[in-house]
C-alpha cells in the first residue's frame, strides 16, 4: 500500500499545483503519467481516462507525448503508442524516456529491428536502469540469457530509487524462476522485497516460488492476498491455475470468473488485451472465443507473442498444420520461452510427430517445470502419455 500512498500524495500535490497555476503544461503532464502508473498499481483501468485528460490539458509539448504513449502502451494500444512516441521524439530528439516508450511499442508490433535501434539510442543517450532493463529484454527476446542477466545487473548496478531496486531484483528473478533456479530467484525476489516491502510483483514472485516448492498453502494465502489487493490478470490466472491444480474446481471457477469481469473492466476503459483474453479462452478450451481473440489481435500485430497465441488458439479448434506454422513464428527469435516450448510440443503430438513432440515438451519442464502450475501438469502427463506409447 506504501506505493500507492505515495501515488496518491503525488497527484494530490501536483492537482494543487494545477488549481493555483492551471496552465502549467508540465504538471499536466506528469498528473497524466501519475494517473498511468496508479492505473498499474491499483488495477483500476478508470485511472486511464484520467490520465488522457489530465494529458490532453498538456497542450501540444513533447512531455505531453511521451505520456501519451506510456498510456498508449499501458492500453495496448502499441500503433498509437509508436506514433506518440515518434511524435516525442521529434521534439525531444535526446530524450531516453521517448526513445524508451518507442522500444516498447515495437516490440509489441513484431518490428524488432526498430525496437533493437530504439534501445540502442536508449543506451547511447542514457545509459541507465531504464535503457540496461530494455536492452535485457531485447536479449532475452533471443535466447541469448547470460546477456540478459548481464543487463539487468547493470540495470541494477544504475539503480537509484528502491522502485528501481525492486523492479531490478524482480526481473533478475524473473529470469532466474524461468530457468529452473528457484533458489536464485528467492534470493532476489528477496532482496527486492528489502528495498520495497510492498512490492506486488516481488510478492508474485515469492508465491510462485512457494507453490514451485510444494509450500501450496503459503502460495495461495500470498495470492489471495494478492488479488484482493490488485485483481491484476495475471495474479488472478496463477492463483485460479494453482487452486485448479489441487482440485479446488469451485473455487478456481470463482478466480476465473473474476478474471473475466477484470478483462470486461479494462476493456471498458480502453485497455483491450485480445492476446491475453486468447491464450485464457484457449487454457479454458473455449477454441472459439479464443481463436477469435487471436485472430483480431494477429490484424492489429504480429510479434512472437500473438504468433504463439495464435498456434495455441489454432490447437485447440483441431486445425494443428496451421497451428505448427505459427508456432514456428513463435520461436523465431530463438526466445528459451517454456510456454511457448509447451504449446509446441502438444501441437507436434496432435500431428503425429511423436519424438518432435516429445523434444519441445522436455525442453519446456527443462526451462521452467513450474512454468504454469496447471499447464506444467499437462506437459508432463502428455510427455509420459507419449513416451508410454513407445
Amino acid at each position: 500500500m506504501a506505493q500507492q500512498n505515495r501515488m496518491h500524495r503525488v497527484v494530490h500535490q501536483l492537482q494543487q499545483r494545477l488549481h493555483a497555476v492551471p496552465q502549467d503544461q508540465d504538471s499536466w503532464a506528469q498528473l497524466g503519467a501519475s494517473y498511468v502508473e496508479l492505473a498499474r498499481v491499483t488495477a483500476d483501468p478508470s485511472y486511464y481516462a484520467k490520465a488522457e485528460g489530465a494529458l490532453k490539458n498538456a497542450g501540444d509539448t513533447g512531455l505531453a507525448a511521451i505520456g501519451m504513449g506510456t498510456l498508449a502502451n499501458a492500453r495496448h494500444d502499441f500503433h498509437a503508442a509508436r506514433d506518440w512516441a515518434r511524435k516525442a521524439i521529434t521534439a525531444l530528439p535526446r530524450s531516453a524516456e521517448a526513445h524508451g516508450v518507442l522500444a516498447d511499442a515495437l516490440t509489441q508490433l513484431g518490428d524488432d529491428a526498430g525496437a533493437q535501434d530504439a534501445v540502442q539510442r536508449m543506451l547511447d543517450l542514457e545509459p541507465g536502469t531504464a535503457s540496461f532493463a530494455r536492452a535485457s529484454f531485447h536479449f532475452e527476446l533471443h535466447g541469448d540469457v547470460d546477456g540478459a542477466r548481464d543487463a539487468m545487473h547493470r540495470a541494477l548496478a544504475a539503480a537509484a530509487t528502491p522502485e528501481e531496486i525492486a523492479f531490478c531484483r524482480y526481473r533478475l528473478g524473473e529470469l532466474a524462476f524461468d530457468h529452473n533456479r528457484l533458489d536464485d530467484a528467492a534470493q532476489h525476489y528477496r532482496q527486492g522485497l528489502a528495498a520495497r516491502g510492498d512490492d506486488m510483483a516481488l510478492t508474485q514472485g515469492m508465491a510462485k516460488v512457494a507453490a514451485a516448492r510444494g509450500d501450496v498453502p503459503a502460495a495461495l494465502d500470498t495470492y489471495r492476498a494478492l488479488v484482493a489487493r490488485a485483481p491484476l490478470p495475471q495474479y488472478l490466472q496463477e492463483y485460479a491455475e494453482l487452486l485448479e491444480a489441487g482440485g479446488r474446481h469451485d473455487e478456481a471457477a470463482r478466480q476465473y470468473e473474476v478474471l473475466t469481469e477484470q478483462q470486461r473492466l479494462m476493456e471498458a476503459q480502453g485497455a483491450s488485451d485480445d492476446l491475453a483474453a486468447a491464450l485464457h479462452a484457449a487454457d479454458r478450451g473455449d477454441g472459439v472465443q479464443a481463436l477469435r481473440r487471436a485472430e483480431a489481435e494477429w490484424s492489429r500485430r504480429q510479434s512472437v507473442f500473438v504468433a504463439d497465441a495464435m498456434a495455441w488458439a489454432l490447437h485447440v479448434t483441431g486445425r494443428d498444420a496451421e497451428a505448427l506454422a505459427f508456432s514456428d513464428r513463435a520461436v523465431s527469435l530463438g526466445w528459451q520461452n517454456a510456454t511457448f516450448s509447451y504449446h509446441r510440443g502438444m501441437i507436434l503430438a496432435a500431428l503425429g510427430r511423436v519424438a518432435e513432440a516429445q523434444e519441445a515438451l522436455v525442453r519446456a519442464l527443462r526451462l521452467n517445470a513450474n512454468f504454469s502450475p496447471l499447464q506444467a501438469l499437462k506437459a508432463g502427463r502428455k510427455l509420459a502419455e507419449l513416451r508410454g506409447g513407445r
